[in-house]
């Protein structure tokens, strides 16, 4: 079965973090510092909150699956839609490693399609592994992805379809 994900930019975590809690009748599964996730059982709904982005709202919508089969069946709609896709495979964004791709719709929305794997303690696992660069400090508020000769100076796409029109200012990786 799959859950609907919602990600928003919020201003104040902490405000926003007791404001769903409430509306939810439920605390978050997961909180860091600039970050907080509820993964909702009715409606089935993983929503998702950061401090990422220069200005608050919607990030990106989305589809997480149960098991890989439905990925590939969400995947198989896209491609024979002649969606533009950006099929990222298995990566490290929002404390998790999933199995992932992106589809943009005709207003710039980017849709995350993905199965969880397992969580990771980091944002993402490429702030980690570049933390020693100097353009990709973990104290920076935006990763950074890298480029092709493999460093990380350049702004992160967060995944989402090359070639697309998308607001990306700001934006996390996920």
């Amino acid at each position: 079965m799959k859950r609907f994900h919602v990600h928003l930019h919020v201003a104040d975590l902490d405000k926003s973090i007791g404001f769903y809690s409430k509306l939810f009748a439920a605390d978050p599964v997961r909180v860091e510092s600039d970050y907080a996730k509820w993964m909702l059982e009715d409606p089935r709904l993983n929503f998702a909150i950061s401090t990422r982005a220069a200005q608050p709202g919607i990030d990106h919508l989305g589809f997480q699956t149960d098991d890989p089969q439905e990925l590939a069946v969400l995947k198989a709609r896209a491609e024979s839609a002649d969606m533009a896709l950006l099929d990222e495979g298995e990566t490290t964004c929002c404390y998790a490693r999933s199995e992932k791709y992106w589809v943009t719709d005709p207003q710039g929305i980017a849709w995350e399609q993905f199965h969880t794997l397992g969580n990771i303690p980091t944002f993402s696992e490429s702030q980690v592994a570049t933390a020693a660069s100097p353009c990709c400090s973990p104290a920076e508020s935006a990763p950074k992805a890298p480029t092709e000769q493999g460093r990380c100076c350049t702004p992160a796409s967060r995944g989402k379809p090359i070639g697309i029109p998308v607001n990306t200012a700001g934006s996390s990786c996920c």
